[in-house]
């Protein structure tokens, strides 16, 4: 299977390295990025470098396109992958859902849409529970104040993250809501909405507290057939405080899973 990689930051480069070295059954074809120079001189792990693509050059070399690009930029990759048939595989449930359409468009092109949801724990619970009746389900992230800076909603309300010396809910709202004020940070929030009761219906809180050094979230589960509850603190990536290193891994372990005889997790 041809893979392309959209994006070769902290997720993409980890992903690059693991199709390259690890995932047997799998070749890397290509990436596409902003800055191609940047990316050229940061091939240097790879067995082979491979080339640099715009979206649609990625799109028709490729079997499946690893989407790791800020959520901006996703349509501009989403579009081209799914039109061109791909199997398109993304982290970023935040612009699934600023972009319901498309399902639409991975329908009407026999492609197909996977969202790696490593960085969150419980989801094939979230899913189980999904097809009987959920009554009610909530999500609190804490994140060190770092991890948060710059996030929309903490610049349009001014609100400052600096110097906290205790922890501060810095937003109280739905999954939806919280995907728009923090694109860069809940894509777990936004998966957890699309696994479960839709994002309208999840409730959300974020904090930022400075005694963390590890980006935390637990969720509650409330339904007819089970009630949990579930914490993951996660290491956070070194070139991107805001992501956590698992999410690559999740990216990882979504690929090996398409060609491996055993499958484990619904």
């Amino acid at each position: 299977m041809k893979v392309g990689i959209a994006g070769f930051g902290a997720i993409g480069k980890v992903v690059a390295r693991a199709v390259d070295q690890d995932i047997d059954g799998m070749e890397l074809v290509g990436v596409a990025v902003r800055d191609a120079e940047k990316a050229k001189n940061a091939m240097g792990f790879l067995s082979t470098p491979v080339p640099v693509m715009d979206a649609k050059e990625l799109a028709a070399a490729s079997d499946i396109v690893v989407e790791c690009v800020p959520k901006a930029a996703f349509m501009n990759f989403a579009r081209p992958a799914l039109e061109a048939g791909c199997l398109f595989v993304t982290v970023s449930g935040a612009g699934i859902l600023a972009n319901p359409d498309v399902v639409d468009i991975a329908k009407s092109h026999n492609a197909r849409i996977i969202l790696a949801t490593g960085a969150l724990l419980g989801l094939d619970a979230v899913r189980a529970a999904a097809e009987g009746e959920i009554n009610e389900i909530r999500m609190v992230t804490r994140k060190p104040p770092n991890a948060l800076k710059g996030a929309p909603h903490l610049v349009d309300n001014d609100i400052s993250v600096d110097g906290l010396t205790k922890a501060k809910k810095v937003f109280e709202g739905t999954a939806a809501e919280g995907a728009i004020g923090f694109p860069a940070n809940v894509n777990v929030a936004a998966a957890l909405g699309l696994a479960g009761v839709g994002a309208e219906n999840t409730r959300l809180e974020i904090w930022a507290d400075p005694a963390l050094s590890r980006n935390t979230h637990t969720i509650k589960v409330d339904a007819d057939s089970a009630r949990f509850e579930m914490t993951i603190e996660n290491v956070q990536s070194e070139e991107n405080p805001g992501t956590g290193k698992i999410t690559a891994l999740s990216v990882i372990a979504c690929l090996r899973g398409l060609v491996d005889p055993l499958r484990v997790g619904t």
